[in-house]
């Protein structure tokens, strides 16, 4: 294990709109106010024919090919995350979402296009003075959180 300490720094809250990105939207603002690293909330619904990657097609396969579930209807959603910026200094989110609807669940990475539905909540907590950031690994292609 790898860690680095950090502080709190400044609170954001967004309100995202009917038809907005949520990845773009939360990587975009986080460039705008140069936060390099950040915990974040979401909280909200998910339009119908929003993109989850819900994991590997093979866990072995290096690197790996996303499994991607369309989600059918509108949908409930609740996510966690985390912004770090990568080798270039650019905000990237890893946020995991669940989405339901009536007895259907999804959970996953909202990274291939999750789109609002009316209601999109974001909470963005800064993390200052730690040495986090995202950095490629060859094998996997993830961005793969460096702390040193």
């Amino acid at each position: 294990m790898d860690y680095t300490e950090a502080n709190l720094g400044r609170i954001f809250i967004l309100r995202l709109r009917q038809g907005e990105v949520l990845h773009e939207e939360i990587e975009k603002f986080a460039a705008q106010k140069q936060i390099k690293s950040a915990l974040c909330f979401f909280l909200g619904g998910a339009e119908d024919q929003s993109k989850v990657v819900v994991g590997p097609k093979d866990g072995k396969a290096m690197p790996p090919q996303p499994m991607v579930t369309l989600l059918k209807g509108v949908h409930e959603g609740a996510g966690v995350g985390t912004i770090f910026t990568d080798e270039a200094g650019t905000p990237k989110l890893h946020m995991h979402a669940s989405f339901g609807r009536n007895d259907n669940a999804v959970t996953g990475c909202v990274r291939m296009g999750v789109e609002v539905w009316q209601i999109g909540e974001v909470t963005i907590l800064e993390l200052t003075g730690d040495s986090a950031r995202r950095v490629k690994n060859r094998t996997t292609g993830f961005e793969l959180l460096e702390t040193t």
